[in-house]
């Protein structure tokens, strides 16, 4: 694959400094305290102010920052690409503090309610069983469940209203209009926005262009396939053009939207191939993370990522009919093996 190409490649904007990009679109980068150390926000000039594509985290460095912007900056909306804390985290704020009404699709919005209240099967002890279900050790589940809901500790507060987003739905915004195109796999219902007039494409994060976007299970739907989802939305980005500015919420923007898909679509191709060839014994999601990702010991974050990621390939290619799995009933714990 050609390499990407970045046209900001020698600038990185400070944290909370916006930096032009295309006409009326500003880069706005955000501090995280992960080791995904950052979030990319963009401002879109909105007749007298700015449409804000997603908030950061709720996190008082976050804050403080957006304090100074309100000095410079009038904010007249905010539309979130998905539930994410990192995007979402800071909207009831922004709601309470400048009155922002939100802009995000349904099912993203009713997530990140259930998410924060811990409704249902939303909540962290099923989280924690499904995971032990997938062969995860006592001693990293006691990790998970101490933890407790750390999302409600991201997002503290949603508006209490919303207006809904919908797919191929076109938005004014300042003097452009702006397509939804919501991608599926990554969260329920995400929301990126393309501007034809500009050739912008704001991506969020379903195309980022260095590291692969996180493809979880959730205990709600963990016999899901989100991982043809996410490749089934991949393609409906190779319909643009190919000199597409696209505005990852990770990274550095980038020219080559046809390349990374390409780029993603054999990056999965090639995990599941390692996938067939660890599981000729019966082995556990869990047991595949060694596999899956060489990065020494795993945090509780990086962890729940990976079991998710793990667990949405085991049930890409059962879907496929290229592994079947084998439930241990006495334990409770599923395996899988070639099929």
């Amino acid at each position: 694959m050609s390499a990407l190409y970045y046209p900001f490649a020698r600038t990185i904007p400070e944290p909370g400094v916006p930096m032009d990009v295309a006409p009326g679109i500003k880069w706005l980068r955000m501090p995280l305290p992960f080791a995904l150390d950052h979030v990319n926000l963009w401002m879109v000039a909105d007749n007298d102010g700015w449409c804000q594509i997603d908030t950061g985290l709720t996190w008082e460095p976050i804050k403080e920052i957006w304090r100074q912007l309100f000095q410079t900056h009038k904010l007249t909306r905010q539309m979130v690409t998905h539930y994410h804390p990192d995007h979402v985290g800071l909207a009831g704020w922004l709601h309470q503090e400048k009155g922002l009404e939100l802009w995000m699709t349904q099912g993203e919005y009713l997530t990140a309610q259930a998410v924060a209240e811990g409704s249902g099967s939303y909540d962290v002890d099923s989280m924690v069983e499904l995971f032990r279900h997938h062969g995860l050790d006592r001693r990293r589940l006691d990790t998970l469940k101490r933890r407790g809901n750390i999302y409600r500790v991201g997002v503290p507060l949603l508006p209490p209203v919303f207006r809904r987003l919908f797919d191929d739905q076109v938005i004014r915004i300042g003097w452009h209009d702006w397509r939804v195109i919501v991608g599926y796999g990554h969260a329920v219902e995400h929301a990126g926005f393309y501007c034809e007039a500009l050739k912008v494409l704001i991506a969020g994060d379903m195309l980022l262009p260095s590291i692969s976007t996180n493809i979880p299970v959730v205990a709600p739907n963990q016999y899901d396939n989100p991982l043809k989802l996410y490749l089934d939305s991949l393609q409906r980005y190779r319909s643009l053009p190919e000199d597409t500015l696209v505005l990852p919420c990770h990274g550095r923007p980038f020219v080559g939207a046809h390349k990374r898909v390409d780029f993603l679509e054999e990056h999965h191709r090639n995990r599941c191939n390692i996938i067939l060839e660890a599981i000729r014994d019966p082995r556990t999601a869990c047991e595949l993370l060694p596999v899956l990702f060489d990065w020494g010991e795993l945090d509780a974050h990086q962890l729940m990522f990976a079991m998710g990621e793990s667990i949405a390939h085991l049930n890409y290619l059962e879907a496929q009919n290229r592994v079947k799995r084998i439930e241990d009933q006495m334990a409770g714990i599923v395996r899988f093996q070639i099929a």
